[in-house]
């Protein structure tokens, strides 16, 4: 999946840090776009070396470290033209190389939309500012303090003997189908948010909820639950026709085209062609 950098160590311990050094690594972002040093066929993230006429002049946010390296948001809308440098769209980061320059775009990305949707106080209405010993966001004047919002969301591999049920989003390309997914409700718990969903956009009752895995999911700002169910296929599906416009059972030897193993859901799907999800009943 897309997280799973190893040997690089992604580490988001924050960290009290007054400069940036020369070799730090600075994410600057124009509009959705994430600017990339051009390294032959791949791309590395720029250092402040790279980037000194920008940097001196701009504001700095600490972000997190990759390979022990610190690595900074730029503010600045300064837009870098030059052939050495490429601006590359988020959504295109699902498929970039190297990976791992590719999950600390994203996960920058998602940060500093968070910096920016919490630039006034959501309590008192006063400025905001970063508060300079930990990640968060604190107003001078009521204490209010913000942390970094994670969305917890299931995703569930229902399956019928050797089927597996996939649905298509209408927000997906046409033929696309992936699994059952949606986000926790207030005072519920994941295994029930796994069964109101799927009631909900498919009309199927399921069982023996087991977990899988997580994954965050930085484009969103979610934390995606991997779960396997089961439920019985004398059942009609029954597609809600606003987010979900249609559902089948598939087979192994039949899938149709569906999301890459970059996400949990690709994983998922790779495993079920491959006989590998029931094992983890």
């Amino acid at each position: 999946m897309i997280h799973e950098i190893f040997p690089h160590k992604f580490d988001n311990h924050f960290v009290i840090v007054n400069d940036i050094a020369e070799n730090d690594y600075v994410l600057q972002y124009n509009e959705r776009a994430l600017l990339l040093k051009v390294n032959g066929d791949g791309f590395e993230l720029p250092q402040k070396k790279d980037l000194s006429s920008i940097v001196d002049t701009a504001n700095s946010t600490f972000l997190f470290s990759l390979n022990g390296v610190h690595c900074f948001l730029i503010w600045s809308d300064t837009k870098v033209i030059h052939d050495r440098f490429v601006y590359k769209e988020i959504s295109s980061l699902r498929v970039l190389k190297p990976q791992e320059v590719a999950w600390v775009g994203i996960v920058g990305f998602q940060l500093q939309n968070w910096y920016l949707e919490n630039k006034f106080c959501g309590k008192c209405g006063s400025k905001t500012k970063e508060k300079p010993d930990e990640r968060a966001i604190v107003c001078p004047d009521c204490g209010t303090l913000v942390f970094p919002k994670i969305s917890p969301a299931i995703i569930v591999a229902i399956l019928c003997k050797d089927k597996i049920l996939l649905a298509h989003n209408s927000n997906f390309e046409e033929k696309r189908y992936s699994l059952v997914a949606g986000y926790a409700d207030v005072g519920e718990s994941l295994e029930e948010t796994v069964m109101r969903e799927v009631k909900e956009e498919v009309g199927l009752e399921v069982k023996n909820i087991r977990y899988y895995k997580s994954q965050p999911w930085a484009f969103s700002g979610s934390l995606m639950i991997g779960f396997i169910a089961e439920a019985d296929d004398i059942q009609d599906i029954c597609p809600d026709m606003v987010e979900i416009t249609d559902a089948s059972w598939f087979s192994r030897d039949n899938l149709p085209n569906h999301p890459p193993k970059v996400s949990i859901a690709g994983e998922m799907i790779d495993k079920f062609e491959k006989g590998e999800l029931m094992s983890f009943s």
